[in-house]
């Protein structure tokens, strides 16, 4: 079931959801609420995140031809699962469009889970956090279980069918697990953090030249 706020769900699983609000993002991804997937825990919620395009629709879709976009769902079991180590995991997508030199570069892979261990505060390699990255707000990020993969791709567009010829997309697919409820909106946070970066955008209070 997707949350709708009703004293009937877990107060866990409430307080998780409160707290993925309280997160602060940067103006230029928009963020909203969607439709999260079915059946992969007996509660959960997702929300859409995509990179602002001046003059296009506000609403944020389940899906996008965008230059980067993704989702992030919150999946909340009482029993627990083993695979997670816990009760409340975090599942992360991130697609983007990147210039070729950097699609053809191999190590770009390694610098993508980098930008999310950093964004995680998780030592690149390892599978968890121990508290030392703060969101915001001020609160902790810790994460245990963290794992993903990271895969480049090319399309290459024949007859008629708009666009460029070629295009390069980086895909990121990550989860972890939150040992608790409490502080999920650095989660949020971390996420779009390493969505800027996909898209290339530069770092908070950075001006870029020519954008003013």
């Amino acid at each position: 079931m997707t949350s709708s706020g009703a004293p009937t769900e877990p107060a866990d699983f409430r307080t998780a959801v409160e707290s993925l609000h309280t997160a602060q993002i940067r103006r230029d991804i928009e963020v909203g609420p969607i439709r999260p997937p079915q059946r992969l825990a007996p509660y959960s919620y997702a929300v859409g995140a995509e990179v602002r395009v001046p003059d296009i629709d506000d609403d944020v879709p389940v899906d996008s031809s965008g230059s980067a976009f993704g989702r992030l769902v919150l999946l909340y079991d009482p029993a627990g699962q083993d695979a997670w180590n816990g009760t409340m995991r975090l599942v992360a997508y991130i697609q983007a469009e990147v210039e070729a030199a950097l699609a053809m570069d191999p190590l770009l892979p390694e610098v993508a889970w980098s930008w999310l261990s950093d964004a995680l505060g998780a030592e690149v390699g390892s599978t968890s956090s121990d508290g030392t990255q703060m969101s915001r707000t001020g609160e902790p990020i810790v994460v245990t279980a963290l794992g993903g993969t990271v895969t480049s791709t090319t399309s290459v567009r024949y007859g008629d069918i708009a666009g460029p010829p070629r295009a390069h997309q980086l895909e990121l697919r990550a989860s972890w697990t939150a040992p608790t409820a409490d502080g999920l909106g650095g989660h949020l946070e971390a996420f779009c953090e390493v969505l800027s970066s996909a898209a290339g955008l530069p770092p908070v209070g950075i001006t870029e030249l020519g954008s003013v």
